[in-house]
């Protein structure tokens, strides 16, 4: 459920307002706001039916004793062992340039309360594999941050432009329409973004 505050500040966006009276948000999993957990399952689930996802993100999972992909033991496994439970070669590279990532930054355990969204987005797309749409999303999710604006997102993009008819712009300018219409939605633009995705039916 989403704060009746927060419903109430988004509701006085008229654009936005019919969509915050027709819409429920369903609570989502964080993860425990585990950070590392929360990437490795993104970039499982990228390009792939939740599904489908699901399917292989759980044999991934069950390759671990305990059920948990710790660094160390993640990197004692092999592109084959991670292709053998649905990985595509991409993905094996990536799982592994993540954990290796937490191991060298000595990310376990880490205060992502210290860090603002962006220092968070500049850090963790050093890692190949991990977009701003990537880490936007577990920015969202995972740490439950509440004003974040993907305009990388697809469906996000075409209801803003769609919400504010700004088809005819382009580049730069539509991007800076784009981000002044949603102004007035902080700090909840998370919060708007996702009934944007339900504007499109769409699970994310």
């Amino acid at each position: 459920m989403v704060a009746d505050h927060i419903t109430r500040h988004l509701s006085q966006e008229p654009h936005l307002a019919p969509l915050v009276a027709r819409h429920t948000l369903t609570p989502r999993p964080d993860h425990g706001g585990n950070v590392y957990f929360g990437l490795l399952r993104s970039i499982t689930y990228q390009q792939l039916s939740g599904r489908a996802a699901g399917t292989i993100f759980g044999r991934f999972l069950d390759l671990f004793p305990d059920g948990y992909p710790h660094p160390d033991r993640l990197l004692e496994l092999s592109e084959t062992d991670l292709r053998a439970v649905g990985m595509s070669r991409p993905k094996a590279g990536y799982l592994h340039g993540v954990a290796t990532f937490w191991l060298e930054h000595k990310l376990i355990d880490q205060d992502w309360s210290a860090y603002t969204d962006q220092q968070i987005i500049e850090l963790l797309t050093q890692i190949k594999g991990v977009g701003q749409w990537t880490v936007e999303m577990v920015l969202m999710f995972v740490l439950q941050r509440p004003d974040l604006l993907p305009l990388d997102d697809l469906v996000v993009r075409r209801n803003l432009i769609a919400l504010f008819d700004l088809g005819h712009l382009k580049g730069k300018a539509l991007v800076a329409a784009m981000t002044a219409a949603a102004e007035p939605w902080r700090p909840y633009r998370s919060y708007a973004s996702r009934y944007l995705w339900q504007m499109e039916g769409t699970a994310v």
